[in-house]
């Protein structure tokens, strides 16, 4: 359209545009020094309106959403003094678990806690310990527990991935145990824990209505069968880069770690093993972190191949934070590996909803660890969380063994 004018015209245009500018900008100055005092400056100006609003504003009052958020931070992320609730599993399987707890401060950062639970299915679990926070410029913690807890109908289906459903099983086990800790942050974004404890396990038959193991495994198909009641210095120490928001909920981050973990024993009948533990996780917002791409990636892997292993120590697969539309304890074997996939939106605040895929097997061998044969389920869900914390998870996934209604406290990862 540049040629519809002559230049002369062009001229004349951008003059006159000039002059009504310089006109509006006059208009302006005289208006705003009839409204001030004499002798009044900007800042002055700036005050005396601040003063006016503040007359009249409302003091700030949370809406419900806001005020349940706190509520839930002030119970679950800031460990206050006092009872609280609790909602500590016992144990895969072992359904919902209220409970209650007490904590007390001794120092700034050092406190000592005891809690209990007991659940639908008659799991109980008692604990107590201490923790110090944020020394060394907040870079290392550390602390000691020691507790004991009674999984009542542990399910078993048999070794490997071609177990049957109709041949489930229970056992209960009764478990002793404490530990010392602690958690090292060289930087930020690098993490190192480390643990030695003691576990004493007691295996019985198992209660409710599934036949115990005994009566369809032997000792060869159902590893630590009649080998007594073992104990064992377990030992722990990992390494990774962790940048996450904070390990109970997150929506950008990821975490790179690896785990090796020592079980010795002197129980005649059972082996000292080793295992090793290589996890991923990765969130990739999308819109603002409106949206969230979510991924992991598990192997989990017996390094003594010949080593005797028992049924409630080996890797397994099927509960709430793996494989969701199986049960708990739906497969066992001495290496197993885990994909997860979630497409994740934030509607509301506290509020996420999610679309996801789950993949896994568990192999005797560690070269049969591979994308063949593997069990997947899809499902979807809601979680309600805090800033720095998942509270809930409500989940629906359908698997070849059916599908299942998930309810679940915490992340699945």
């Amino acid at each position: 359209m540049d040629g519809a004018f002559s230049p002369a015209t062009r001229s004349r245009v951008l003059r006159l545009s000039l002059a009504l500018l310089t006109s509006f900008a006059a208009l302006g100055i005289a208006l705003a020094q009839n409204d001030a005092a004499p002798g009044d400056s900007r800042a002055e100006l700036t005050g005396k309106a601040q003063a006016e609003k503040l007359k009249t504003a409302a003091p700030y009052v949370p809406n419900k959403a806001q005020r349940i958020m706190d509520m839930v931070e002030s119970l679950f992320l800031e460990s206050p003094g006092g009872w609280y609730p609790s909602f500590a599993s016992v144990y895969y399987g072992g359904g919902f678990t209220p409970g209650v707890g007490y904590r007390r401060f001794y120092g700034d950062n050092t406190s000592w806690d005891v809690h209990g639970g007991y659940s639908f299915k008659n799991y109980k679990i008692v604990e107590g310990g201490t923790e110090s926070k944020d020394h060394l410029k907040k870079r290392l913690s550390f602390g000691a527990k020691a507790g004991w807890r009674d999984a009542t109908q542990v399910a078993y289906y048999g070794l490997g991935m071609s177990s049957l459903e109709s041949n489930q099983t229970s056992f209960r086990f009764q478990e002793t145990y404490g530990d010392g800790h602690a958690v090292y942050r060289p930087i930020n974004w690098v993490v190192i824990t480390g643990s030695v404890g003691y576990e004493h396990w007691k295996l019985m038959e198992g209660q409710g209505s599934e036949p115990t193991v005994s009566s369809k495994f032997n000792p060869k198909t159902a590893p630590g069968l009649g080998t007594g009641n073992p104990d064992y210095i377990h030992s722990a120490i990992s390494t990774g880069i962790d940048w996450r928001t904070s390990p109970g909920y997150s929506r950008k981050g990821g975490l790179y770690q690896a785990t090796l973990e020592d079980y010795h024993t002197s129980t005649t009948g059972l082996d000292s093993f080793q295992k090793l533990t290589g996890e991923v996780i990765q969130y990739v917002p999308l819109l603002r972190e409106t949206w969230v791409l979510a991924g992991r990636a598990k192997v989990e892997t017996t390094l003594n191949d010949n080593k005797l292993v028992p049924i409630y120590l080996l890797p397994t697969l099927g509960s709430v934070n793996d494989l969701r539309a199986y049960d708990a304890q739906r497969f066992h074997d001495r290496h197993s590996m885990l994909m997860n996939a979630e497409v994740r939106w934030m509607p509301a605040v506290g509020l996420d909803m999610a679309a996801f895929y789950d993949a896994g097997k568990v192999a005797s061998k560690r070269n049969d660890l591979s994308f063949k044969k593997l069990k997947s389920d899809v499902g979807v869900g809601v979680r309600f969380h805090g800033i720095l914390a998942t509270v809930l998870r409500v989940e629906f996934a359908v698997g070849s063994d059916g599908w299942k209604l998930v309810f679940a406290s915490g992340p699945i990862f």
